[in-house]
């Protein structure tokens, strides 16, 4: 049965109610940063305009990829609970005032709200790697991004509806409510960040040395490309279907290149073996360089979308699969927030310079520049992750697959991905939502 991978996975205790708790939880966290900017310009709200929008967002996603990694090293040590406590708290502070504040005192407030952001993305993947063993990781991540691609087109919406009906202040208390049900639902239900036998090993500070190492580097470095790659392809269809008058598609559009990379995920979570990151986004940037030279409908703009879409999630997902391999259990959490904060650069980094190409040259051009931004920062990785050692991986010793192989006879695990184990949405594509 094509779908029997997933039944597995599935059936493990603890892991429906931790992917299902994940989903919802992040519908609210997807809603942060257009919630954000819609307070600021709408007359409801602040009533000013797009510059001053995107700085409070630009100071909540600062504060982001600060706090990510640090608030994950917090998990490392001191256990979930505490951080879901001290993070749901200063969430609720921040919701529950925020529409009070006038634009200097919220333009300040957004970067140690950012900074102690619910971390529900990098603690449902910890914990999602705890759960699952070793040779089900694929699966785990490919569900769990697809998931992710659930969220996205779900939280953001409901966003744009609620200040559209409601206005921005309403709208600002229903995300408060939500990250604090969030929080909340993640307290109680307390996932275990190690596995049983993680658990039953001695607890010991690991040394960044040991793990932070410049393989993990060019991990992290192709991760940040996937997401410029992402995020400059949403800003060049937008700009394409502007200047094709097809504004009125645009939501449909994004749905559908959505709905690829979902695709994408799901299958590569049923394939009886994983694929090298590099080979995943390096194919994402060839695919998405010859995207401009449509010229047409806007169909034929989505259509040629496809092949480089339904990369989004199984890139995404390989590259986390690969870092739970890469990385010890005691900084599991401090690497997850590294791989969040990376996500965020790609995007962040993304928006001004695809924003510079679609105002010059044009749209076209901004997805051959994003594409090569992929394949070059590939090309750089790849002498990187070659080098690595076994003693730089979490588990030297092979263990056996479900077909009976070991991981180090995985396709995967030659060449461009020596050492690693065999590899969730399209845009993790909102910057505040990415971690």
């Amino acid at each position: 049965m094509a779908v029997e991978p997933y039944r597995r996975l599935l059936a493990l205790p603890g892991v429906r109610s931790l992917l299902l708790v994940g989903m919802l939880a992040r519908v609210p966290t997807t809603a942060v940063s257009i919630t954000l900017t819609l307070h600021v310009v709408d007359p409801s709200g602040l009533g000013l305009n797009y510059v001053q929008a995107g700085l409070v967002t630009t100071a909540s996603t600062v504060g982001t990829a600060v706090g990510s990694p640090l608030v994950g090293r917090l998990v490392d040590g001191y256990g979930l609970r505490p951080v879901l406590a001290v993070t749901t708290l200063a969430q609720l502070l921040f919701w529950s005032t925020a529409w009070l504040m006038p634009f200097p005192l919220l333009l300040a407030a957004a970067v140690p709200a950012g900074l102690l952001s619910l971390p529900v993305f990098s603690v449902i993947r910890q914990c999602l790697a705890a759960l699952v063993p070793p040779e089900q990781h694929r699966v785990g991540f490919s569900l769990d991004s697809i998931l992710v691609e659930f969220s996205y087109m779900v939280g953001p919406a409901l966003a744009v509806a609620g200040v559209a009906l409601l206005g921005s202040v309403p709208t600002m208390g229903i995300v408060a409510v939500g990250l604090v049900v969030s929080g909340t639902t993640l307290l109680v239900l307390n996932p275990p960040v190690r596995s049983a036998e993680e658990l039953r090993e001695p607890a010991a500070r690991v040394p960044r040395r040991q793990w932070l190492t410049p393989r993990l580097f060019g991990l992290l470095g192709t991760v940040m490309a996937a997401t410029f790659v992402l995020a400059a392809t949403e800003l060049a269809l937008v700009a394409t279907m502007k200047e094709g008058h097809a504004s009125e598609w645009l939501g449909l559009a994004i749905a559908l290149w959505c709905f690829y990379s979902l695709v994408g995920g799901f299958v590569y979570g049923m394939l009886p073996r994983g694929v090298s990151p590099l080979v995943l986004i390096g194919g994402m940037g060839v695919l998405t360089i010859p995207i401009g030279l449509v010229d047409g409908h806007w169909l034929w703009l989505l259509l040629a979308m496809l092949p480089a879409g339904v990369l989004c999630a199984p890139a995404l997902s390989s590259t986390i699969e690969v870092m739970t391999r890469w990385v010890p259990a005691g900084a599991r959490g401090e690497a997850m927030g590294l791989h969040g904060t990376a996500l965020l650069i790609g995007i962040g980094v993304a928006s001004p310079i695809s924003g510079a190409i679609i105002d010059g040259p044009g749209p076209g051009w901004a997805f051959a520049f994003a594409g090569l931004v992929s394949v070059t920062m590939v090309l750089i990785a790849l002498p990187f992750w070659r080098r690595g050692s076994d003693s730089s991986t979490t588990d030297p010793v092979a263990k056996p697959d479900s077909d009976g192989k070991s991981d180090l006879d995985s396709p995967s695990d030659s060449g461009s991905d020596s050492g690693s184990a065999p590899a969730s949405g399209s845009v993790e594509q909102s910057a505040s939502a990415t971690t």
